[in-house]
């Protein structure tokens, strides 16, 4: 792979991967894909039992993405708080909203749900659905940097968790100063561990010390509803 050293060069070679990844992803067969969400979910069961009781910020799928749906009903009902972005304003960090299945929604951009008129909540865990992820845990989104904002004001940092499948995998995605490491990458071949060296593969539970570890600091820092606009 050759040199890519200025901005331009990067969103052009993040633009071209992000099309290819897209089509991949998008090209799975229904049967693969639903088998692919269940390894996902019983991993981030599994792995991550310290979600039970926690404010847990998911997602509404999107083009292929994990389906985080059934898993969150599970955590739901173990007695997690959990809730859905929305896009308050362009080029500002997401808010979050609590959402429970029955929970009051309006369609936004994309066509996707959100809650309308729920609490304002700061999650203390991010699920994260990259287009693609690299070897030191970093995320390529959607190219609209939603996510980087909202990391960015976050304090502390929530445990952030990447979920999404083995075909979005790539070498680097060339991470510049905005972008944020995740705290773990989760797929349907494992859950991998990030840190300076890069992609640890977990292959046995129970909870990764790590995980535990950054789930409870951010536990005991978090305020876990936002304060009124």
């Amino acid at each position: 792979m050759s040199f890519i050293g200025t901005a331009p060069e990067v969103q052009h070679w993040r633009d071209a991967r992000r099309a290819e990844l897209l089509a991949t992803r998008n090209a799975v067969p229904t049967p693969q894909r639903r088998q692919w969400n269940q390894l996902v979910t019983q991993q981030l069961a599994t792995c991550f039992p310290m979600l039970q009781g926690m404010v847990v910020g998911g997602y509404w799928p999107f083009r292929g993405e994990f389906d985080p749906r059934f898993l969150m009903r599970q955590m739901r009902d173990g007695g997690s708080r959990l809730a859905l972005p929305v896009v308050v304003r362009k080029n500002t960090p997401l808010q979050f909203r609590e959402w429970w299945p029955g929970a009051p929604t309006v369609k936004a951009a994309l066509g996707l749900p959100v809650p309308t008129g729920t609490e304002v909540l700061v999650p203390q865990v991010l699920l994260i659905p990259p287009v693609g992820f690299d070897e030191h845990g970093y995320r390529l989104g959607y190219g609209g940097g939603y996510f980087d904002r909202t990391l960015a004001a976050m304090h502390p940092q929530p445990l952030k968790i990447g979920v999404g499948f083995e075909i979005s995998r790539l070498p680097t995605i060339h991470p510049q100063a905005h972008d944020v490491a995740m705290d773990f990458i989760v797929t349907e071949a494992g859950v991998y561990s990030v840190d300076e060296a890069g992609l640890t593969l977990l292959n046995a539970a129970p909870v990764p010390p790590k995980a535990a570890a950054t789930a409870s600091a951010a536990s005991a820092g978090a305020i876990t509803s936002a304060p009124p606009p």
